[in-house]
């Protein structure tokens, strides 16, 4: 894929995807994938029983997990980028979404987490495999157990403008968008011995994953 400033360029004369002109002057003013990761972080976590479209979470401040990335591959998209989710999928923990995205041949995400270490990546992973497995040693449950098992093929929201017509903008709850990941085809990570053999991790790195942690 092209780098973020030509994938931007690229943009300059499609559609603005349903957006108000201040919304979409809004996304465009990330300008790069640190820029929406970072967009991210100033959002507090919030715990709801809610999938907010990228327009609702523009609108309100805040997402959590699957929000931020619905968001960011909204943002990405307005950027030139693919809008790409991908999930990670844990035992005894809940499952994490991420956006991913491609710079000169290598990946990268943007996520939203109450965990530190479960969040942007830089574009410099030869493989999605290689990525998520960079996710690994920071994906831990409160007890300490390294939870992380399988991982999804990355989706392109982008098929879904057609049926689902307006998802980036909608006032509605995307509930389909969660009930497609969880029905994609997962590739796990770890053989029975591996999983059996997992240690957990010391107290100092289970500190240093809940930096920023809340609860609600």
């Amino acid at each position: 894929m092209l780098g973020w400033a030509a994938a931007l360029r690229r943009t300059q004369m499609s559609g603005d995807f349903g957006f108000t002109s201040r919304e979409w002057r809004s996304l465009r003013a990330l300008r790069t994938p640190v820029g929406i990761q970072r967009a991210l972080e100033t959002m507090p976590y919030h715990v709801a029983s809610s999938v907010w479209s990228p327009r609702r979470v523009l609108r309100e401040g805040t997402a959590h997990c699957l929000e931020g990335a619905i968001f960011a591959a909204a943002a990405l998209r307005v950027l030139g980028f693919t809008p790409l989710l991908l999930d990670l999928e844990a035992v005894q923990d809940t499952d994490h979404v991420i956006s991913v995205f491609r710079v000169r041949g290598h990946w990268g995400a943007i996520a939203k987490s109450n965990f530190s270490g479960l969040r942007f990546r830089e574009p410099v992973y030869r493989s999605v495999r290689e990525l998520v497995m960079s996710y690994f040693e920071a994906y831990i449950n409160l007890r300490g157990e390294r939870t992380l098992r399988a991982y999804s093929r990355p989706v392109n929201l982008a098929r879904f403008d057609r049926s689902h017509r307006g998802w980036m903008t909608s006032e509605a709850d995307l509930w389909w968008i969660a009930e497609h990941l969880v029905g994609v085809r997962h590739t796990r990570l770890l053989t029975s011995a591996m999983t059996r053999s997992l240690s957990r991790v010391d107290r100092r790195s289970l500190d240093a994953g809940l930096v920023g942690y809340r609860a609600h």
